[in-house]
């Protein structure tokens, strides 16, 4: 069973909980996902089955897009609503922050930066995730990443007397994290800032209109999907056979990774162009293997 499952990821759970559900769902062990969601974000969840989980780093490295909101006049220890709150700015702070300066700040965000990702992301230390070295009790420093963020839209900002809200629409680079831009909006602005809403609706290439509910999701093939990130070539029954025993065939035209289908459009695997000896063929970098 291979293939892969285009989830709209509901809120109150882990992206590990719809692995657990999908593989239960589908009766088998080999199911991953295309980069982490908080328990508290919705949206655009990339499952891969069988075979297809080797694939899913080259869909986790693609751009991603997001619509959230931002509190502005707190802060709190895991940079989102989820977290105990560690600074409140006060209504005369908060009064003084108006819209223009708001905008003129997040606009400051956009290209490649710097970014601390939070204290609880699912980033590995030494093994172990930093969420779960902070709720073990650790202190837990993560150094600063380049991260780039292509664009990033106010579509409204609302103020209350205790709180401003923000939201925003965000493209920007994998690795990068929306809690960390409201953290960082929030000290800019010195009243604090953590995130209240988070719905990814891109993993390229695959948006919210891709998706849905675990339980309504079909298992979609290696090959509707193996056409939306790279070059195709279509390989006779020899080319075929050659590549199945990890053999070398002649080389690609294009450049790059290129995925190879049989006769009948089967994926049989990725292909890369490599000098061996004094000719450059096209050498298998992943093969499908049948079991």
């Amino acid at each position: 069973m291979d293939g892969f499952l285009l989830v709209d990821k509901a809120g109150a759970m882990t992206s590990h909980d719809v692995v657990a559900m999908a593989r239960k769902k589908l009766d088998t062990k080999k199911v991953g996902h295309a980069g982490t969601l908080d328990p508290m974000a919705t949206g655009v969840l990339v499952l891969g089955v069988g075979i297809a989980t080797r694939l899913l780093t080259y869909i986790t490295d693609g751009k991603k897009a997001y619509e959230a909101t931002i509190n502005l006049g707190s802060a709190t220890h895991t940079d989102d609503k989820d977290g105990d709150v560690i600074s409140t700015a006060t209504a005369a702070q908060i009064a003084k922050v108006n819209d223009e300066v708001i905008t003129n700040e997040i606009a400051k965000f956009v290209g490649t930066i710097k970014q601390r990702p939070s204290s609880v992301s699912a980033i590995k230390i030494d093994g172990k995730s930093a969420h779960a070295r902070v709720r073990a009790g650790e202190s837990v420093d993560i150094p600063e990443r380049d991260v780039t963020i292509d664009e990033i839209v106010v579509k409204e900002i609302r103020h209350t007397a205790t709180a401003i809200e923000v939201d925003v629409s965000v493209t920007c680079s994998a690795g990068t994290y929306i809690r960390a831009i409201a953290r960082d909006l929030g000290e800019r602005l010195s009243i604090g800032g953590h995130l209240t809403s988070l719905r990814r609706t891109l993993v390229s290439p695959f948006t919210l209109q891709d998706c849905q509910s675990l339980a309504n999701a079909p298992l979609i093939s290696i090959t509707s999907v193996i056409e939306k990130l790279f070059p195709i070539r279509k390989l006779d029954l020899s080319q075929s056979r050659e590549i199945t025993f990890g053999r070398v065939i002649e080389q690609n035209q294009q450049s790059g990774i290129v995925a190879a289908l049989d006769s009948q459009d089967n994926f049989l695997a990725l292909l890369e162009n490599k000098l061996q000896g004094s000719q450059v063929m096209a050498a298998p970098i992943l093969v499908k293997v049948s079991e």
